[in-house]
């Protein structure tokens, strides 16, 4: 795969529309061309502990942050028509129709690929697991920020220009 947008969310709480950080990067002709992040005020506003302990942000790193309209006025045109690329794309894209739903916005019926998937099929059996982390460090790619959306972001888009 040589055109396409790789995106990750982090939540807040378990709410699937309490996004609260994106990154995004975008692909074109197999090279990254754009990186993206951003943090967002989640909806509902408030930060479940298990969730800060994964990514580390809370309350008052988003409380001045834009709303998730605003962030998407920014990046939807960057994306266009490329198709999404998720690691465990259910959840991002799970995420992404419950902040539109949430915000009364027209979802665009984004194409999405995951590269979770895609690795269970490559790979197999050969790695422990499919996680991000595991899958990353097999395409050579060292993911040193885990949980942060645009590292992870980044990691995908190295695992799908390998493997998609």
């Amino acid at each position: 795969m040589t055109d396409f947008a790789a995106i990750d969310f982090e939540t807040a709480n378990r709410n699937p529309s309490s996004v609260c950080s994106v990154g995004v990067v975008i692909v074109r002709g197999g090279e990254v061309v754009e990186r993206i992040y951003r943090l967002i005020r989640p909806c509902p506003n408030y930060y479940d502990y298990w969730n800060t302990r994964v990514h580390g942000l809370t309350r008052q790193d988003t409380d001045d942050a834009a709303i998730f309209p605003d962030v998407w006025r920014y990046i939807a045109p960057l994306i266009g028509d490329l198709p999404l690329v998720a690691h465990n794309s259910p959840f991002d894209e799970g995420c992404l129709k419950a902040v539109f739903r949430t915000y009364q916005m027209d979802y665009p019926d984004y194409l999405f690929y995951c590269t979770c998937r895609a690795s269970r099929r490559v790979f197999g059996k050969q790695l422990p697991n499919h996680q991000l982390q595991t899958v990353a460090a097999r395409c050579g790619f060292d993911l040193a920020n885990h949980h942060h959306a645009l590292a992870d972001a980044e990691a995908c888009a190295w695992i799908a220009r390998r493997i998609l």
